[in-house]
Formats: structure tokens, sequence, C-alpha cells
């Protein structure tokens, strides 16, 4: 960890909805004047579209089902891990970018849809490093991702609402069938109990969205559960940590209430609200300390 170059890593699994955590903090980092250094979990998977086709194909024929971009041998955990670890103790440090649209590479002279754009410098001057992806608190024998992220969120719908959010975007923004997705995420279930799972015992805050509907069956469900139709309930691991003031909360959240001591439960439709109610402070006193250390 580090007061001078903090680091703030949002993990959640594909389809868990980590983009509302990653616009609440973008009207953070306006509202605070934050510059941050943002990093991309797809871009420390290992291959790039067409290679990891290929490497899937290869897995197969020797057996392994269970390939997956979740998995440690499909991503360059010791290079984010690296990463983490040098902009801590410098501010700098290298990162690249996943194309993951034709619109995206427009800029990249001699790039598409799928590729990598070239290692570069991260930007001097900036205040945190932002990471948002898969991997941002895993913790194994070979890799910390843990003590180098100051701040650490994950977004966690319950699996059934996961699925579904995953099977729409998938079907409808990325013209996949349906019997596709399905078998991604079922090549992926080994990975995703060993490598995404446990990293919501390691985060400070989670995030977990949950239906008020009946999402029994995932894949025949014809429309994401909407806000209003679900609760999100909000834990924290030490809330003495970041001085979570629970009364503030429950007052500024209409039909909020506390399930536990360390957990509040708020309507979905306040979910955005919630996260920057919580966060902002916590940036707040995070770059007030780093420019006071600085100056």
């Amino acid at each position: 960890m580090s007061t001078k170059h903090p680091i703030i890593a949002v993990t959640g699994s594909s389809g868990a909805g980590t983009s509302t955590v990653k616009e609440a903090f973008e009207h953070i980092f306006h509202r605070l004047s934050i510059t941050p250094a943002v990093i991309e979990g797809d871009s420390y998977h290992r291959y790039d579209r067409m290679a990891m086709k290929e490497a899937m194909k290869k897995a197969e024929a020797e057996g392994n089902t269970n390939f997956s971009h979740f998995g440690a041998e499909a991503n360059l955990f010791e290079e984010l891990a690296n990463t983490f670890e040098t902009y801590g103790k410098t501010g700098g440090g290298k990162r690249r970018l996943y194309l993951h649209n034709d619109e995206e590479a427009i800029p990249y002279e001699g790039l598409g849809a799928g590729q990598f754009t070239p290692w570069e410098d991260i930007p001097q001057g900036t205040d945190l490093m932002f990471y948002e992806g898969l991997h941002g608190c895993v913790k194994n024998d070979n890799v910390n991702m843990v003590d180098h992220a100051d701040l650490k969120i994950g977004v966690v719908p319950v699996i059934n609402l996961e699925w579904i959010q995953k099977i729409h975007r998938d079907t409808k923004a990325r013209g996949y069938s349906e019997e596709v997705v399905m078998d991604t995420i079922m090549r992926r279930m080994h990975d995703y109990v060993h490598y995404i799972v446990p990293q919501f015992a390691q985060t400070d805050i989670n995030f977990q969205r949950v239906p008020i509907v009946d999402t029994s069956d995932p894949i025949i469900a014809r429309d994401i559960p909407t806000p209003d139709e679900s609760l999100v309930v909000i834990r924290f691991k030490d809330p003495s940590k970041f001085r979570v003031d629970f009364p503030f909360l429950l007052q500024m959240i209409h039909d909020s209430f506390m399930s536990r001591r360390n957990s509040i439960v708020v309507p979905g439709g306040k979910m955005g609200l919630a996260m920057e109610l919580i966060i902002e402070p916590i940036l707040r006193r995070m770059v007030q300390d780093r420019r006071s250390l600085m100056s």
C-alpha cells in the first residue's frame, strides 16, 4: 500500500456490472479534480482474440475443457502485480490497452479489434491508479495484488443475475448465440470458483445486487431485472478502516436499512448514489493525505 501513490482495485466477473462503479468513480474524480492512471484488466490477458481462440483449441485437444480468461494460464498475473507494485513505489510503470472493437482501434494504425496496443509508460503526475477488471484482488502462492491496493471493491451480483446480464449483453451487443454464451459460462466455472470468487473475501467493500423477482432459470429470462426490481447489499470488511458513517447513509438513502453490523441494504435504483456517498469521503481523505505528504 502507498500513501504517495494509492491504488484502487475494482474487481468483478464478466457481466457483473463493474461499469456502474466505474461511472461513479468518474463522477468523483471530476468533483475532486483527481487525475487517475486507468488500468483495464483486459489489457493483462495473455493472448489477443485470435491467439486466445487457438490456445483454447489446443487446450481442448489436450483434454483441458476449463481453459478460460478467468484462469492464471490465460492472464499475465505477474505483470499486473508488478504494475501495482511499481506504481505504488514510484507513481509510474507500464500499461497497454486491449482494443475491444473497431471504434477503439481507429487511433491505432495497423491494429484492429481484439488486439493489444504496445506497452507504454504510465503518464507522470497522476494522483492514483484506478484498476477495473477480473483480477484486481488475486492472492496466491505466486502473486499478491491485495497487499498493493489501498481500496479494494468487489462487484458481485448473485450468480443467476450475473448470468442473465452476461447472456443479454453477449447475445444482443456482441452477436453470440445463447448456446455459445452458456458454453463459455460452463467452461469458465472451474476458474470462476478458484480465481474470481476468492477475491471477494479480500475486498474492503462488496456491492452485491440481489433481484427481488424470479431468476430461477437465467437461460430463459427475457429481461434483465431492473434496478427497481433489485436490492443492493453493501458489505464492509472493516467499517472502522474507512470511517463508514452508517447513520448518515441511512438518512441520505431512502428505504435503506442495516442487515448486519457491517452491511447496509439499499434499493437497486440507489446503487450509484450509495457508491458516491460511500466512496467520495474515502477518496477525499486518500488524496488529501497524498497531497500533504507530497508537499
